[in-house]
């Protein structure tokens, strides 16, 4: 099961593991984009809304009856909130809460009593690196992608000797259709650069190895950037904050200058 399967890292993801041997079921609220990527894949396509609950509990009851338990979910659906910081609406608070936490918390509770009978079953959540260090541009995303990576550091203590496996997808900047919005911001923008860019198809690669290790933390660019900043954070969050105040001054300084 691949959520937000229709376009971007999710379609990618559903090709990987259809290409592994996997029936895949694709789920979007796009739906004729999803039943398009469905037959390519000789799957099922389900039309997905990962903000409503009704929508995640529907998604699993036809993903089942079509083809049984379900041994790996990929909740991938996600939102990019707004440019900016508290003054986000409400409604763009909780859309942006529901779809990137939510749709989580809703899967795994529906799916874990199950897999626990099971005695086996595979969680992966789609975070990001903003879950991890920062989003420049967005509060609202950076927050709820925290979130989400909380919940699956959770879920992997809670469930890890139980035989279900979790694993939690971290990746900076990618080229989907979200990107645009982080990339309108200078600050934002910068980071990502710094980063690197790098193509859904990427992400599918290391996911599907990261999956056959079943390690924890999937992170999809090479050189290692994120997990060296986390590291610093870790260790010396003061000198982590100050020194991440000076690169958004200096980007939006250079930004406002051109």
């Amino acid at each position: 099961m691949v959520t937000g399967a229709a376009s971007g890292i999710g379609r990618a993801l559903a090709v990987a593991l259809a290409a592994e041997g996997a029936v895949v079921v694709v789920a979007d609220r796009e739906l004729e984009a999803a039943r398009a990527v469905a037959e390519e894949l000789g799957g099922l396509a389900v039309g997905f809304d990962a903000g409503a609950e009704s929508s995640v509990r529907t998604l699993i009851s036809e993903a089942i009856d079509a083809n049984g338990p379900i041994d790996i979910f990929i909740s991938n659906a996600g939102v990019p909130g707004v440019t900016g910081g508290p003054e986000a609406a409400t409604e763009v608070w909780d859309e942006t809460w529901r779809v990137n936490v939510m749709a989580h918390v809703w899967a795994s509770g529906m799916l874990l009593p199950d897999m626990l009978e099971r005695g086996e079953g595979y969680l992966i959540n789609t975070a990001s690196a903003a879950g991890l260090l920062i989003q420049l541009s967005s509060l609202t995303y950076s927050v709820t992608k925290h979130a989400a990576v909380s919940l699956a550091e959770w879920l992997a203590i809670a469930y890890g000797e139980k035989g279900i496996r979790v694993s939690c997808i971290c990746p900076q900047g990618v080229r989907t259709p979200m990107l645009a919005q982080a990339m309108s911001e200078p600050a934002g923008a910068a980071a990502l650069r710094q980063g690197g860019l790098i193509e859904p198809e990427d992400v599918a690669e290391v996911t599907v190895a990261g999956i056959r290790d079943e390690r924890f933390l999937i992170l999809p660019h090479e050189h290692e950037q994120v997990a060296k900043q986390l590291a610093l954070k870790g260790w010396n969050l003061e000198r982590w904050i100050e020194g991440v105040r000076g690169f958004a001054r200096d980007a939006r300084e250079a930004g406002d200058e051109s």
